[in-house]
């Protein structure tokens, strides 16, 4: 057993489990981190591409797609602690694009079918999802307001940082559109940390990779952390690709060499825009874990984050909510992040929060086991179930006290 009650044995026993993905073509290599006590464990198997790719490296970026949300929702903390933005004021000063909403009478309805909001929507309904507003489990034509949407290039798919609209158009095409819901009513995925990304711009005066670099990832010493990947470390970038349900087959997604992530993006998204390394994320990871404090420097309060990682979702909520969201059942919502609320399996601990990237990364952190935990891959998820691979029961199965 390890200093930090994890058994060797085990964690040996986790490495074979995550090779066996790799030697049948469930995803080309990853890389793992289980931090316990402090004690970091990092396994490192396979190739950054499917055939000849390099080897995978512990160093190795990966779009970290919705992974962004959580440090998105980090940075609007910062501000409401500096009381640039507050909670439950409305977004409308800020984002004018965004005042005296309407709201569709019936989801299906014609966009021209609409009634008053009933009020302004607020940050908290942006940390929370609740804008009313977001992505939908369906057709790109399924709805008038999805067709809509997607017209406009608002970003109702998986990441495409090149083929957005800048962010002040960005916003105006969204204030163009009807809500989908009165705001506050129900959670809504994915929109809402776009939203966020823009209004931290304006509140804070810079651009917002700028602020993000300023107040988190320099002090945390996230140095491979943005939203492009510098030529000189594009031999670092692993392939990235995309998986269909049905078949469960790969076609690539983004490429390193031209790909949209080797240049600054046109959109910087707050939703799933950022590219990172394992351990880079670990240190947000343990920043969280440690109540806002990284190597001595406080980040963000002890009080903030209590409140990003307790659950804001009232019953009525939830049951309003998509039935594409039933992840909600077990678990709750906070700040731009999930937290387990039901213990149904061996890694489903009560109050261990984070959240999932779709193209294949995944981070949680534990305060009961006081434990980061860490899967960094580069093939999209193959159901609406993540990970691909048994990561975390792989990962608490190695608990030996």
């Amino acid at each position: 057993m390890t200093n930090a009650g994890l058994s060797r044995a085990r964690l040996g026993r986790m490495h074979d489990i995550m090779a066996g993905y790799v030697e049948r073509g469930t995803v080309p290599g990853l890389v793992t981190l289980v931090s316990r006590h402090s004690e970091v464990h990092v396994d490192v198997v396979g190739t950054q591409a499917f055939g000849e790719g390099a080897p995978m490296r512990r160093d190795t970026i990966f779009r970290i797609s919705s992974m962004t949300k959580p440090i998105i929702a980090v940075a609007a903390m910062i501000l409401v602690e500096e009381c640039k933005l507050r909670l439950d004021e409305p977004v409308d000063t800020l984002l004018p694009e965004l005042a005296e909403r309407r709201v569709l009478k019936w989801l299906d309805g014609p966009l021209d079918d609409t009634i008053p909001a009933e009020r302004s929507i607020t940050l908290r309904d942006l940390l929370t999802f609740r804008m009313g507003f977001g992505q939908m489990v369906a057709a790109p034509d399924a709805y008038p307001i999805l067709k809509a949407a997607n017209d406009q290039q608002i970003g109702m798919g998986p990441p495409n940082p090149l083929h957005m609209p800048e962010p002040d158009e960005w916003i105006y095409r969204l204030g163009q559109l009807p809500l989908m819901h009165q705001p506050g009513q129900q959670w809504m995925y994915n929109t809402a940390s776009d939203v966020l990304g823009i209004l931290i711009a304006r509140a804070s005066g810079q651009s917002l990779e700028a602020f993000l670099r300023e107040r988190l990832f320099e002090p945390l010493g996230m140095k491979d952390t943005g939203f492009s990947v510098p030529a000189s470390a594009l031999d670092r970038l692993a392939t990235s690709y995309w998986t269909d349900f049905s078949s469960g087959n790969f076609t690539v997604y983004d490429e390193p060499i031209g790909g949209q992530w080797s240049q600054p993006p046109v959109f910087p998204s707050g939703a799933g825009g950022l590219v990172s390394t394992i351990d880079d994320y670990l240190a947000f990871g343990q920043m969280m874990l440690s109540q806002g404090k990284y190597n001595g420097e406080r980040i963000l309060s002890r009080p903030s984050i209590e409140t990003m990682t307790t659950d804001q979702i009232t019953p009525e909520q939830k049951a309003a909510t998509n039935p594409a969201a039933n992840f909600l059942d077990s678990r709750g919502w906070g700040f731009g992040l999930s937290i387990i609320n039901v213990r149904d399996d061996i890694s489903s601990v009560p109050g261990r929060y984070g959240w999932d990237g779709g193209l294949g990364t995944s981070w949680y952190s534990d305060p009961k086991e006081d434990m980061v935990t860490i899967l960094m891959s580069q093939c999209s998820f193959a159901s609406p179930n993540p990970p691909n691979v048994t990561f975390w029961t792989a990962a608490y199965q190695a608990i030996d006290d």
